[in-house]
């Protein structure tokens, strides 16, 4: 399953990117923006939509072109690292947060910064997704980069279902009651309820997003 559908995957973002790229030198971009604005106001249903849908920035000041969010311990080893490595085959950017490289709970200048500096991101929601608090950070500054910068985000659905992470039910629900008993030096919570609720927000947000639902397929 995993090589199928991340060398389809990464297949789709090639196809859309040289598209994309082809317009732009045509002088299309214009039509392109009214086109994603009329479709954001019909509102899109199917869970494979195409990605020209949500709209995109222009191809200038990104580092990047893809993000990806992800759990090292859910999908590293398997999923996440196969797309990476087939975004990058597509002749693709990307960019692959390392957890293991991290320190402390302190976001990263330089990981918020490639995330600001990619056309699209895409989180992989595992089982495990909501215990990070960096993949909650992450996936908070996608949904800000995607109203200020137009960044697109398109979700992967890896072994949860969409509406576990749009409503935080399941394991996501369990991860959220541990973040809340969560306690700092001196016995204070450590995560306030903006914080929370941000994150729930996002989780919300990005869950109603059309994407790639893996956890439905019979056979991934």
């Amino acid at each position: 399953m995993c090589s199928l559908c991340c060398t389809d995957f990464a297949a789709i973002l090639f196809n859309f990117f040289f598209e994309r790229r082809s317009r732009e030198i045509n002088g299309g971009e214009a039509n392109d923006d009214a086109a994603a604005n009329d479709e954001t106001a019909r509102g899109a249903s199917s869970t494979h939509t195409s990605i020209e849908d949500q709209g995109m920035a222009t191809s200038s000041g990104y580092d990047y072109e893809v993000f990806l969010s992800f759990r090292g311990p859910d999908t590293r080893s398997s999923f996440s690292d196969f797309l990476y490595t087939s975004l990058k085959d597509a002749g693709i950017r990307a960019f692959k947060d390392d957890e293991d490289l991290r320190k402390g709970e302190e976001f990263d200048p330089e990981l918020l910064q490639a995330i600001n500096q990619s056309k699209i991101s895409i989180p992989i929601f595992s089982k495990g997704y909501a215990s990070s608090v960096w993949c909650l950070k992450e996936l908070v500054q996608m949904v800000k980069c995607q109203k200020t910068r137009r960044q697109k985000i398109m979700p992967i659905f890896y072994d949860v279902a969409p509406s576990e992470v749009r409503y935080q039910t399941g394991g996501y629900g369990e991860a959220f009651l541990l973040h809340e008993n969560k306690k700092s030096h001196g016995n204070k919570k450590r995560y306030d309820e903006e914080t929370m609720g941000g994150w729930k927000a996002a989780l919300s947000a990005v869950g109603k997003l059309d994407g790639w639902d893996l956890h439905s397929m019979p056979n991934r």
